[in-house]
């Protein structure tokens, strides 16, 4: 059995679409079984976390540093307009640098 606690490949984007449909239906799904990481394993679902504190597959650190890196530069190419603010969309590409700083240890 493999002891690490992984990172959803999707950074637990099944996740957030099941508390989206909560929120807007009262729908609660049932959460997956097994994931596919940011390794490349397929693990139990109870295996993961997008905390950066709980991962201990290095891996799987890597893997949400640069998903975050690369989410965070997203924002930047985004203009206001869309939807959103240049504010927000400061404040969104701060939040995924940082994260991406907390899974390589910085």
């Amino acid at each position: 059995m493999n002891p690490h606690i992984h990172v959803e490949r999707d950074l637990n984007r099944q996740a957030a679409a099941r508390r989206m449909l909560a929120a807007t239906f009262g729908l609660v799904g049932d959460a997956p079984a097994t994931v596919t990481t940011g390794c490349g394993l397929v693990v139990a679902y109870a295996m993961t976390s997008a905390r950066p504190e709980s991962v201990t597959c290095l891996p799987c650190r890597d893997h949400a540093a640069r998903w975050h890196e690369t989410a965070a530069d997203q924002m930047w190419r985004l203009a206001p307009g869309t939807g959103f603010t240049s504010r927000d969309l400061r404040a969104a590409a701060e939040h995924h640098r940082e994260q991406a700083r907390k899974f390589t240890g910085g």
